[in-house]
């Protein structure tokens, strides 16, 4: 399987001054996905412009012709199933089938408080997520739907004519631990990981990799729990957040070093973030352009 080349562009910029363009931009340049964060506001952006992503990537279809778009991640933080489900079809059909839902388990920053609520615990957080990706995907391919959970319920919500694409769109599950690995072998079409966060600090590439190593092989378990080939799984690495930080947009050799290493391990898509300046994210664009024309042959 091929290496795909994704970008994650945030919604930080006013669709007129600059917003529609990094999307346009994304498909001249070749990317298979460009996906954007599903927050209410996260992090250094907090105190700045924030945009919602599901209005920005119903946009982003109307701009775009081929791109395929997506959220990375969506999580049950602020969305409910029933909800999120609707918009999801109607958002899958005005790409015309270009959606992929990326979706995890969410965690304790500004989302976690922003409609009043107290923190989950992990252990809560699992439990929900252990929910919600079940009763979503049954949304998103029955009909009718009436459900009575412990956290989450649905009457006779009804979701015609579902989606463009069948049975469903594609989910991309983003998952480190049992359950959610569970999950992703069960239900996601893809699996996606930022890496083991205790190593961001003060880990090294190297220590990356084995972690990585190590994860790939909890999921081919789970894989094998489920009764399913791994193989037929997509693995996602959302870049930025290993201790190689930003160092792989510093040159297109760098990139296809590190790119090269990853797929090795069985890597099948690299998500790499639109530059911003100023922020964690901040690369020379000239670079990044290069980068995402002339980085898959040299991977090929």
């Amino acid at each position: 399987m091929s290496l795909r080349l994704s970008t994650v562009i945030l919604p930080y910029r006013r669709w007129s001054e600059g917003g529609r363009s990094a999307w346009v931009r994304a498909e001249q340049l070749g990317f298979h996905t460009a996906y954007t964060y599903d927050h209410l506001s996260w992090r250094s952006f907090r105190d700045g412009p924030w945009f919602g992503a599901l209005p920005t990537l119903t946009a982003a279809a109307a701009a775009t012709e081929r791109l395929r778009l997506g959220t990375l991640v969506t999580s049950p933080n602020f969305r409910h199933p029933v909800t999120l489900a609707k918009e999801l079809i109607s958002l899958d059909d005005i790409s015309g089938g270009r959606i992929t839902l990326g979706i995890g388990a969410g965690g304790t920053g500004f989302d976690a408080t922003a409609l009043g609520q107290e923190p989950w615990s992990p252990r809560e957080r699992a439990d929900r997520f252990a929910e919600f990706v079940p009763l979503l995907d049954r949304l998103l391919t029955e009909d009718a739907v009436t459900h009575e959970g412990r956290f989450y319920a649905a009457h006779e919500a009804r979701n015609i004519p579902g989606c463009v694409q069948r049975p469903r769109l594609p989910f991309a599950v983003a998952a480190t631990g049992p359950r959610g690995l569970s999950l992703a072998a069960r239900h996601g079409q893809a699996w996606v990981t930022t890496g083991d966060p205790k190593l961001y600090e003060n880990g090294t590439p190297e220590q990356s990799v084995e972690a990585l190593r190590g994860q790939l092989a909890k999921l081919s378990e789970a894989c094998a729990d489920a009764g399913r080939d791994t193989a037929g799984l997509e693995k996602t690495l959302l870049t930025g957040f290993t201790p190689d930080r930003a160092r792989p947009l510093q040159s297109l050799d760098a990139f296809v070093d590190f790119a090269g290493r990853h797929r090795e391990l069985g890597f099948t898509e690299i998500v790499i973030h639109w530059p911003i300046p100023d922020s964690d994210f901040a690369a020379d664009e000239k670079v990044f352009e290069q980068i995402a024309m002339e980085a898959a042959a040299q991977l090929d």
